[in-house]
This record gives structure tokens, sequence and C-alpha cells, in this order.
């Protein structure tokens, strides 16, 4: 009897677990097809929401950055040069001592909030991580393929700078920085990175454009599909099909035709060889 018992709570329980899995389908459905769950820019997460996603976010780049060493970074030089790339790069979204965002970043969910307080709240290692690597769904990019490491990290020098600035401090700092944010040395040429190159292509959104096989994107026909793109015969319809003549469309595709819709995008040597060689195994 008492293993009956035992049988019958058993089932129950697993066709309570089974209803609560079949309610949470509903609603997923719900949320997902039916358009319930708004996505407005001007509506925001609940707090619970938002705290969990904070949350998680803040475990993840300190466990992800727990084994990097930050260099030392009180250089005065690469400070300035770190003030430079935020002047560029960084102020339009996240502001300084005295300089609001603008307006696209004051819109922005979740909002990405001034950093003067970054250097209380993050080690060094923790936001080098950060602007390296970016954040998902945050509209925090990654500047991996888009700064050098060197330039990551004096903008990590810089931001720990900035608790320490005071606006007049601020604008006399990046006024000093004049013109140094401009494209650091190019590191070493290495055969190219199928992989990288695969990342490469979300890092200067191709798929924006394209469907490609391996990389996450939405169903667009901007331009084509690049499916089977190493088994053509031309590029563009112009180049005959090799790595180097991919590396030229993608570096200067108005220098093949001037017509194409397709920017120049800055991509650089090495990405440019990178993301050809991904594109050459898409047979």
């Amino acid at each position: 009897m008492g293993s009956n018992r035992r049988r019958l709570i058993l089932l129950t329980l697993a066709a309570v677990a089974a209803g609560a899995a079949a309610l949470g389908a509903l609603a997923a459905v719900a949320v997902l097809e039916w358009g319930w769950y708004d996505v407005a820019a001007n509506r925001q997460h609940f707090q619970p929401v938002h705290s969990a996603l904070e949350q998680a976010m803040h475990a993840s780049v300190r466990k992800h950055a727990s084994g990097i060493k930050a260099p030392a970074l009180a250089s005065p030089e690469l400070i300035r040069r770190g003030a430079a790339i935020y002047q560029a790069h960084c102020v339009a979204c996240h502001g300084g001592p005295g300089v609001p965002q603008e307006v696209f970043g004051m819109g922005m969910q979740p909002v990405p909030g001034p950093l003067v307080d970054a250097a209380r709240r993050w080690k060094a290692a923790e936001m080098y991580w950060i602007v390296r690597h970016g954040i998902k769904m945050s509209g925090m990019p990654a500047w991996e393929y888009h700064l050098g490491d060197a330039d990551i990290w004096a903008t990590v020098a810089f931001l720990a700078e900035l608790p320490k600035l005071t606006p007049q401090a601020y604008s006399a700092q990046v006024a000093a920085a004049g013109h140094a944010a401009g494209p650091s040395a190019s590191a070493p040429a290495r055969p190219p990175d199928q992989q990288r190159g695969r990342v490469a292509l979300t890092q200067y959104a191709c798929q924006a454009c394209h469907m490609i096989p391996g990389v996450t994107g939405s169903r667009v026909y901007v331009g084509p599909p690049l499916e089977g793109v190493a088994s053509r015969v031309f590029i563009a319809g112009r180049l005959p099909n090799s790595a180097d003549s991919m590396v030229a469309w993608i570096r200067n595709p108005q220098h093949t035709d001037p017509r194409t819709a397709m920017p120049m995008l800055g991509v650089s040597e090495q990405d440019a060889h990178d993301i050809a060689a991904y594109l050459q195994s898409l047979h």
C-alpha cells in the first residue's frame, strides 16, 4: 500500500510539472507569437527583469575577466591617448563630466550610463573585458575589431582617471589629447583565421545586409545570401573568385563596382583576410 501511495504521489507531481511546463510553453507562445511583449524602446523593462539582467551581466563580466592581468596604466601618454579615444568613440553614448550623452544615447534601453564612476565599480581587467568584448543586448559594441589592444588599455587608463576629473579638467584633458585617436600601428601579419573571420563579419555588421551561414541574423535581402559563395565563379559579377579578390572587394567595393550600394566599412587588412578565409570555406 505504501509503495502504491508513493507511486501515486510521484505520478501526481509529474502531472503537475507537465502541466506547469505546458502553461509556460503557452505563455511563451503568447509573448513571442501574439506580440504581447512591448518591444518599444520608450517602454522600460520591469524592474525585476532589469535587475536580473544586470546581475547576470556583472557576474558574467567578473567570471570572464578573472584571468586578465592589467598592465601599468599610470603613464600620462597612455591616459592622453585614452582621452582621445574616449572623446572619439565613447562620449556620444556615455557622456563625460559636465558633458551629456547624445540624444540617441539617452533613449537607449538599457541606458548606457555615465562612466565617471566606472573605475569605482569595476576592476581594470573587467573594464578591459567590457570594452574589448561588448555586452549583448545592451548596445555596447565589442571594440576588439576596431581598436588595437594597446588602445583598449589606454581607454581603461583614462576611465581610471575619470572619477578625479571636474568638468573643466575633463574638457582640458580631451582638448590636450587633440587628434591622438588616429589608428594605432597595426599588428604584425599572421595567417588568416577562419573562425576569427566569422566573428569579424558580425563586428562589421555584415549580417545586417547578408544572410551568412554560421552567423546569427535576421532574414535580410539587401545583399545576396552568402551561402555557397566559395563555389561561385565571380565575386560581384566581376572579380574571379579567390581569397585575394574577396579581400579587395571587402576593403573597397566601389573600386570594383562604382555603382554598388555596398559601403566601405573600414575593414582592416588582417580582418579582411580573416573574413575572406571564412567566406572561402562556404561551399
